[in-house]
Order: structure tokens, then sequence, then C-alpha cells
């Protein structure tokens, strides 16, 4: 009786048993709040292997390397964030509350998050390719908005706007309500009060703009 020699792996490479994929979602969340925690410098790829309990090799099998790693946990932590608020802003309430909604789940979730410093932080690390990556998941956030307030335009629920301009001055206004000085103080006392008075501010203009 003949018995059919077992076929090999590839050092690392997972058992191809159907879990490929939650592997991989499990080494990105793990990644994910490694980086949040700790920036990118001060991970190191067997930290996140030790934190998902896979091996170092397994890591490697799904991305290449830190960068590429880092890359896609940005990536999808952006397309969460972008799934919410499109739904959030198709909401049928008036744009306002949308505004508010979102502002408020924005600063909620990006409360202990840099992008700009993380961006400082790895400019001479990423790639072109990879910061263009992250560049447009980055600016799908904007597209979104964008729709909403042309939407809006057209409706006649804000003045004739562009959408375009609208989408970025209220996202750069929102960052401003996770400001923290030297002191680790903040302009704001929640993310409740901030939302509201940096959407009183942005609607404000829209109405007069």
């Amino acid at each position: 009786m003949s018995v059919t020699p077992r076929q090999k792996r590839p050092p690392g490479r997972p058992r191809i048993d159907g879990q490929q994929t939650p592997t991989k979602e499990l080494i990105l969340r793990a990644a994910t709040g490694l980086f949040l925690s700790n920036g990118y410098q001060d991970v190191s790829v067997d930290d996140v292997a030790d934190k998902c309990d896979v091996t170092k090799a397994t890591v490697y099998y799904y991305f290449g390397n830190k960068a590429a790693l880092f890359t896609e946990t940005m990536i999808q932590m952006m397309d969460r964030i972008r799934e919410r608020m499109q739904a959030m802003l198709q909401e049928d309430v008036p744009l306002r509350v949308r505004l508010m909604n979102v502002a408020d789940a924005q600063l909620r979730a990006t409360v202990d998050i840099d992008m700009d410093g993380f961006m400082r932080e790895t400019k001479n690390v990423l790639t072109a390719q990879q910061v263009q990556k992250m560049q447009q998941a980055e600016e799908e956030l904007y597209t979104v908005l964008e729709e909403a307030f042309t939407e809006a335009v057209a409706a006649g629920e804000i003045g004739n706007i562009d959408p375009r301009f609208a989408a970025h001055a209220y996202i750069s206004l929102v960052k401003i309500g996770n400001y923290r000085n030297a002191g680790s103080e903040g302009i704001f006392h929640s993310p409740e009060e901030a939302a509201e008075k940096i959407v009183a501010f942005f609607w404000n203009g829209l109405m007069n703009g």
C-alpha cells in the first residue's frame, strides 16, 4: 500500500483551510491597535505577531514588510470611517443634523489618531505608491461629503457653494475638535460640545457664504 507524501508548505504560509481571511483580519486588527497606541517606529512585526498569536512568518506571508502592513491598516481604518460617514449622511434628517452626527462620530473615532503625525513619522519609510494609496483612501472621505453638499445645494438646503471646498473646510474644522496643546489641553470639553460649536460655525459660513 503506497502512501502519498504530504505536500510541504513554504515557511510561514498558513494552511489552506478556509481561515486565511480571518487570520489576515486578525493581524490587521492587532496592528491597528498597536500603531494607534505606540506610533509606527515603536511597533515591530514581532509585536504584531505576538499580539495576535501567530508567527512572524505568517505576518510576512500576508504583508511583505511593516510598511505594507501599516499602509493596509490605515486604508482599512479610513474605509470604515468613510462607510460610517456615508451611512450617516444618507439618513433622512436635515443636513445640519447629519453634519453634527458625523462630526461627533468622527471626533470620537479619531480622538487618539494623529494622521498628520503618522505621515510625518513615515514619510521616509513608505513608498510613493503606499503614500498614494493612503491619500486616495483619505480623498474618498471628502468625496462622500462632496456628494452630500452637492445634493443639498440642488435641493436649496444650502447656498450655491463649491462642494469640494465645503468638504475640505468641514473636515479641517472637525480636526480642530481633537486639538491638544503641549499640556494636553483641548479647546472643547467633550466631542458633543466640539461637534455643536464646529457645525454652528461652519453652518453660518454655508448660509452666508
